[in-house]
């Protein structure tokens, strides 16, 4: 229904010029004829050279305005047609300010008066028409007073719906700015917070674990203390790339790990202790770095999912390479106990989000005692 609105207003704005054009000369032709107005003497070529004038003068206002306001003077003087003087006395005021409008009034009462004169010169019907005092402020207020008032309403409809326009646009502005300042107010103070409380502690667990490092007597002791000291390092690195991140104006992308990292995610987990096999199903081949980015932090969730709840159980990672897509795969098995690690609760949701951005499904059940995180990751959604 909009659609055929905007449609019609389209085809009206476009022609509607050149039907006004038409019914003006039209209508200075009827006038001329008697049919409208005094009957001219004129012959019918001059009735129809000032008709088709009037109408062409109309059918330009937009780019030229004197061709109308000569035509209707003429056609008022000679004719007694009133159609051009009508539809340039509305021009005027739509179009006119100031010593421009004064002007156009001037010359408007000029030719009333001049109008004035030939019909008490020819005398008869026009002299009753245009010389006698009542019908001379009666065709004044028709053909000047009205339209030009009414153009003048509607210039300041337009100014007004402009001026409204304009000052939505610039609260709406100030608003995203608002927004913005606020956004960036939000992100500098989540950032400090992260700061404060996250890597204060981080640094504290990586100068203990240094000094463990340097007085155990145990080498197992030190290589853990030795491991625990180098991933604090590694989390403080993460860390002040993501406080950045957080107190950039226009954050920047942060590079992101990819297949090619698996392994090296694999070899750290099994470093903590973990135990865990990867096994690739399929045709290896290349995959978009969107899927290959998506597939890293699936595994990475769900391993990080196991050294929280299930520290002891056997855990495999499969890629399945489909013709479509990839298929990832997590699992672990039963668990001996021991007391987890606290966790948002968030990672899984937000792995859900991510998959289904590219046409994916994730799912997270338990199965005979473990837990398998199973995603499946199509190649069109990476398109």
């Amino acid at each position: 229904m909009a659609t055929s609105a905007v449609a019609v207003r389209r085809v009206v704005k476009r022609y509607a010029p050149l039907l006004l054009a038409v019914l003006v000369a039209m209508a200075v032709w009827a006038s001329a004829t008697g049919d409208l107005g005094v009957r001219s003497p004129l012959p019918g070529a001059v009735v129809l050279v000032l008709a088709v004038a009037s109408g062409w003068a109309v059918s330009v206002i937009r780019t030229r305005r004197w061709p109308l306001f000569l035509a209707a003077a003429a056609g008022w003087l000679v004719l007694v047609a009133a159609a051009a003087g009508v539809v340039a006395s509305y021009q005027a005021g739509l179009r006119l300010r100031g010593r421009r409008l004064a002007g156009y009034l001037v010359g408007a009462a000029v030719v009333l008066a001049g109008g004035v004169l030939v019909g008490l010169a020819v005398g008869g019907v026009r002299r009753i028409t245009t010389a006698t005092a009542g019908n001379v402020l009666f065709l004044a207020t028709g053909l000047v007073g009205l339209p030009l008032v009414f153009g003048l309403w509607v210039r300041a409809r337009r100014d007004t719906l402009v001026a409204l326009r304009d000052r939505a646009e610039r609260l709406e502005r100030e608003q995203e700015a608002h927004t913005d300042r606020v956004r960036a107010e939000e992100r500098t103070r989540i950032a400090r917070e992260m700061h404060d409380v996250v890597a204060h502690r981080v640094s504290l667990m990586v100068v203990h674990a240094g000094a463990l490092e340097v007085t155990a007597d145990d080498p197992a002791t030190v290589e853990a203390a030795a491991l625990i000291r180098t991933t604090g390092r590694e989390a403080l690195t993460d860390l002040r790339e993501v406080l950045g991140v957080l107190r950039q104006a226009d954050p920047a992308v942060l590079p992101q790990r990819g297949l090619d990292a698996l392994d090296e995610l694999i070899g750290e987990s099994r470093a903590a202790g973990l135990r865990v096999h990867r096994r690739d199903e399929g045709v290896v081949s290349a995959l978009p770095a969107t899927v290959g980015r998506t597939a890293y932090r699936v595994v990475r969730e769900a391993l990080t999912n196991v050294r929280k709840h299930a520290t002891d159980a056997e855990t495999t990672v499969c890629l399945r390479y489909l013709p479509d897509g990839l298929e990832v795969l997590v699992r672990n098995g039963p668990s001996g106990g021991g007391q987890p690690l606290p966790g948002a609760g968030q990672g899984l949701l937000g792995l859900r989000e991510r998959v289904e951005l590219l046409g994916g499904r994730l799912e997270a059940t338990p199965v005979d005692g473990g837990f398998l995180v199973r995603a499946l990751i199509p190649l069109a959604g990476a398109a």
